[in-house]
């Protein structure tokens, strides 16, 4: 069985072993991506599996690429697959769902309390000599907030969600929800209620759902003017979520008292984005999930998926 993974350097930038890709068939790794489809079409070649992280696989792929069996995503998000086609060529494709849910809610509330605390500022202050010249036995930069009390709004309260709701409410924080189905775990958890009144209620809102074109630019210039004056913005889930240009004026004019984000609209970040500028406004390069036990479980579980596959009965198949 011939494997070609298109995109590997993000997922294993050599801290990993393939070993348990390796143990299946021969395996091809590409370290970087590419957006041209007709290169992807020579890198897969005769191959009957193909792994891909970032990189698009469309119709145009399919259509010339017969030997292709079985498609994995080794992410959870799956939306760079044109997975109405690859069905209709009779190809399952396999993603790899919830391998990093506690990290990528660890990290959300780590934006978060970077934004309260600016510890990062202060290491730094401190390293460059401030605390020795300063007069009294402390000081701080910025304004300090504390969390116990506010109400923290999540929009998406499906795994993810839920995680980041279970650690704001041990910091004393009230969680509304919306945007997903109640059930028993969510209701020890948090009050569900509708979008506007999690936006007019929220002290600190998180984005925790999936990208379709209905929750495109869900965060824009109207659900902004909606929110708290103050209010936090933690987006950790996908970029296209927010209008950037909206959150960025929201933060010059003092709309928003922070953002911080781990993902963008587009990715690298463009120098033109005008988050780079906003005021109050902290970025992280999409490294939520890039724990190195997230890391190693999507290896093991995109293996799982194949040896599924093989034995005749595909998992976790999001176009089944």
């Amino acid at each position: 069985m011939k494997i070609v993974l298109l995109d590997g350097e993000a997922l294993n930038p050599g801290d990993l072993s393939w070993a348990p890709l390796e143990a299946l068939g021969q395996l091809t790794v590409y370290p970087q991506g590419t957006n041209d489809p007709d290169e992807v079409i020579r890198r897969i070649g005769d191959a009957d599996v193909v792994l891909c992280n970032k990189t698009p696989v469309g119709r145009r792929v399919f259509e010339n690429c017969p030997s292709i069996r079985l498609l994995c995503v080794v992410a959870t998000g799956y939306n760079v697959v044109d997975t109405a086609a690859a069905k209709e060529f009779g190809i399952p494709v396999c993603n790899v769902p919830a391998y990093g849910t506690e990290m990528v809610a660890q990290f959300a509330i780590g934006l978060l309390l970077e934004v309260c605390h600016h510890v990062g500022l202060h290491n730094e202050s401190v390293h460059a000599g401030e605390w020795e010249r300063c007069p009294n036995f402390c000081y701080w930069k910025t304004p300090i907030m504390e969390l116990a009390g506010k109400t923290m709004g999540i929009i998406g309260f499906g795994r993810i969600g839920r995680a980041v709701g279970r650690i704001a409410k041990a910091l004393g924080m009230h969680v509304l929800a919306t945007g997903s189905r109640e059930c028993p775990e969510g209701l020890a958890i948090a009050e569900y209620t509708d979008l506007d009144t999690v936006l007019k209620e929220a002290d600190v809102l998180s984005l925790h759902c999936p990208l379709f074109p209905e929750t495109e630019r869900m965060i824009n210039r109207d659900t902004l003017a909606k929110m708290k004056d103050g209010a936090i913005l933690i987006n950790n889930s996908r970029g296209g979520l927010i209008d950037e240009q909206a959150v960025a004026d929201a933060l010059n004019a003092g709309k928003l008292r922070a953002a911080a984000v781990d993902v963008v609209t587009v990715e690298p970040i463009l120098p033109s984005n005008p988050l780079l500028t906003a005021k109050n406004c902290i970025i992280t390069p999409h490294m939520s999930w890039a724990a190195t036990e997230c890391r190693q479980r999507i290896v093991d579980i995109t293996a799982a998926n194949i040896r599924a596959f093989e034995a005749g009965s595909p998992q976790n198949v999001v176009n089944p």
